[in-house]
């Protein structure tokens, strides 16, 4: 049985709807619902930009393959955007909680947003933290953003990737099977590959490897805690706990092997990367390899590259940070991005 986190200053009615059972998504989303207002007054610096005059919409929509998916989306309200950016969550997350922020700081500065939880996580439809296919995943991201990118409004405007952790992986994906399709990738601490201390031994891998094909959907992979190794800053950390949709168990089995083939690959085809990207990593990073980033870096054939390393920060450089690192790396994102918006002719 999962431990469960007590959440500071919440009654024991809160406190059991944050307990519960969140392998399916109306848990989540009843969660969600009675958590939000609670999320967004945290005393967070992502929460702390005024939001008055965006537009922000939430919907969901059943895909091709029948899942129902939520997604969010944050457009400037007195002007066109300058640009489009597609959003991609990391491991066990949801585009809802501290992408909220994020997304708020990037329509303020002029760029339309659009986010989704993946199946299986955050409020979209699928077994909490279940990956049965991680390129049945990328597809499902895919299908999600080619039709916003379809929109006549959006035809002129640049669109760009932007994937944090897992979600480097879903962006890097997603460019290797549509190697024209955007115009640039923003990366923060991709998981081109897991950090060794967070990837059990050969030979319980090996073991793994051979259960996950009986049991897929048990949750038996042992793991560090991900909160504690990626946050630096330790006020920001104990905040995590209000993310209460965020899978928080071991990993399962079969997510776990898919996430580790899919690092794999991406590592054996680092060279074929060959869109405009930024590249930005902890250099005290344990949940994903630094090492790794300067490999793309220096592998990708893409002549417009960019690698940002920032010295004693961890995995969460927008999250988990102190607020002056995370002004600095919001701050080099928006820069490289303004950089790279100029309208098509």
């Amino acid at each position: 049985m999962k431990k469960q986190l007590q959440l500071p200053g919440v009654d024991a009615k809160l406190q059991k709807i944050a307990d519960s059972n969140m392998d399916e998504a109306p848990a989540r989303r009843r969660a969600r619902e009675a958590f939000k207002d609670i999320q967004l007054n945290i005393d967070h610096i992502l929460f702390k930009t005024p939001c008055d005059g965006l537009n922000m919409k939430e919907s969901y929509e059943v895909n091709s393959r029948g899942i129902e998916i939520f997604s969010k989306s944050w457009l400037p309200g007195a002007s066109k955007p300058k640009a489009i950016v597609f959003f991609c969550h990391g491991y066990g997350d949801t585009c809802s909680f501290f992408f909220e922020g994020i997304a708020r700081k990037m329509a303020v500065a002029g760029y339309g947003v659009f986010a989704m939880d993946y199946p299986g996580f955050g409020l979209s439809e699928g077994l909490h933290g279940y990956i049965p296919s991680f390129d049945s995943l990328v597809d499902d991201v895919i299908e999600h953003y080619s039709k916003i990118k379809e929109n006549p409004e959006f035809h002129s405007l640049r669109t760009f990737i932007f994937g944090e952790s897992m979600g480097g992986a879903v962006a890097l994906k997603m460019h290797l099977k549509q190697p024209k399709a955007w115009d640039g990738a923003v990366l923060v601490a991709p998981m081109c590959k897991i950090a060794d201390d967070m990837v059990p031994s050969k030979l319980v891998t090996h073991m793994l490897i051979a259960m996950a094909n009986v049991f897929p959907k048990r949750k038996m992979v042992p793991q560090k805690d991900l909160a504690e190794a990626a946050f630096r800053d330790s006020k920001k950390k104990e905040q995590t706990k209000f993310n209460v949709i965020a899978y928080k168990d071991k990993p399962r089995l079969w997510t776990a092997l898919e996430m580790l083939r899919t690092t794999q690959e991406i590592d054996e085809r680092l060279e074929e990367v060959s869109l405009p990207i930024l590249i930005l990593h902890g250099e005290a990073d344990t949940v994903t390899d630094p090492s790794i980033s300067k490999a793309l870096y220096e592998k990708a054939k893409s002549l417009d590259k960019t690698l940002k390393l920032y010295k004693d920060a961890y995995h969460s450089l927008l999250e988990g940070e102190p607020d002056e690192l995370i002004n600095q790396v919001f701050g080099d994102i928006i820069s490289w991005l303004d950089d790279h918006s100029s309208q098509r002719t």
